[in-house]
């Protein structure tokens, strides 16, 4: 029997396609999940406890399906080599989405097969992502390995606690995700935000200052490193200030004018900058002037979440052979995903007796933002590219 046919369809005909469409799912399924559970309306069994669980899914979840189809996708480009398609893409989808399913299963299933399916994605990835990297010999992007192996670990942390093989280990597992991915970003955000601008604004030159681009990297790993060391007061915020002036130092040899112009540009520059404000707020946080959830949450939801939907926006039409134009539909989700970034991290500062009226309002604005992309989205991911090519 021949079963090539049943994999020989344009959602498998490159990773960002698949994987793209299953973090749009995932982030209106799992914020859905986590307000009925949050308000008490649902009540299941689960592997994690329920504030594990949110954390986990969003960051190991969303956002490492995020990851995923970006870089099987650039890898391809970098190297000039295949990256996985077809029968062996599906497995690892249907590997990430099982990880998602079984927590679920608590009690009908052993927790440690649970942890070891989950646990099991991201050394997968970063196995099948290295092989076109030592093909190529492309060896400075083993970085991103090295990258997709800190995720593994601190994914390590946080079932190890649940499991009971060690103690107190999930939240610092979650703080080292958390901090590897933004790390990932701002290396990514040196080889993708020049080009992008460029390629956006006819007659735009930026010129890069590999300076600036190496302590915006430090600056960040020492911050992080303070905080994964349980280091606050002054040399934390010394050290997330100095991260503040770098980051916000290179973001602005980038900037052009024009970028507002230009949705598909905007969106990048707005997550940048969310992460310097998480900065900003780590720095304030140390002093106990706000709470360190309202930096966790605009590295997370603000820069996170906000460059996420970006770049699987720009990725999406460029590798499906599409013009470069945002539609008015996810131009409104851009504005709506800053929306709900704003409401969950500065509005409590402002009006903290209208919590609850808040949080509901960012939920909203999360949905609707990442419904236009799945109603704009899932049609470009799942039909042939326009110009006849492979991908």
């Amino acid at each position: 029997m021949n079963t090539h046919k049943i994999f020989d369809t344009p959602l498998l005909g490159l990773g960002f396609r698949v994987f793209f469409a299953l973090a749009g799912l995932s982030a209106l399924v799992l914020i859905v999940l986590w307000n009925a559970i949050f308000k008490g309306t649902l009540t299941a069994d689960n592997y994690f406890a329920n504030n594990y669980w949110h954390a986990h899914e969003m960051l190991l979840g969303y956002s490492v399906a995020v990851i995923a189809g970006f870089l099987l996708t650039a890898v391809k480009n970098w190297t000039g080599k295949p990256t996985l398609t077809g029968d062996k893409l599906a497995g690892l989808a249907l590997l990430w989405l099982y990880g998602r399913i079984l927590p679920f299963y608590a009690g009908l299933l052993p927790d440690a097969f649970i942890a070891l399916i989950d646990f099991a994605f991201l050394p997968v990835l970063a196995y099948q992502t290295s092989k076109p990297i030592m093909q190529a010999k492309h060896f400075k992007s083993l970085i991103f390995i090295g990258l997709l192996l800190l995720l593994t670990l601190g994914n390590g942390l946080i079932h190890a606690e649940i499991l009971g093989l060690c103690q107190n280990t999930a939240w610092t597992g979650i703080q080292l995700v958390v901090a590897t991915i933004i790390i990932l970003i701002l290396t990514l955000a040196g080889r993708v935000f020049p080009f992008f601008t460029e390629r956006g604004l006819h007659g735009a030159l930026i010129i890069k200052n590999p300076l600036l681009d190496a302590l915006s990297i430090v600056s960040a790993v020492a911050v992080f490193a303070l905080q994964l060391s349980a280091v606050s007061g002054t040399l934390l915020a010394l050290t997330a200030t100095f991260a503040v002036i770098v980051n916000t130092a290179r973001l602005s040899g980038w900037y052009v004018q024009r970028i507002w112009y230009v949705p598909l540009l905007w969106i990048l520059y707005t997550g940048y900058g969310w992460i310097i404000l998480g900065f900003i707020l780590t720095a304030l946080s140390a002093y106990a002037w706000v709470l360190p959830s309202l930096a966790l949450h605009a590295f997370t939801l603000g820069g996170i979440g906000v460059l996420t939907l970006g770049m699987m926006a720009r990725v999406s039409l460029g590798h499906t052979g599409r013009a470069l134009r945002l539609s008015n539909a996810m131009a409104i989700g851009f504005v709506l995903i800053n929306l709900a970034a704003l409401l969950r991290v500065l509005l409590p500062l402002a009006l903290p007796n209208w919590y609850n009226l808040i949080i509901y309002g960012s939920t909203l604005s999360w949905l609707t933002a990442f419904s236009l992309f799945m109603f704009v989205y899932a049609p470009i991911l799942t039909s042939a590219r326009i110009d006849g090519q492979e991908g």
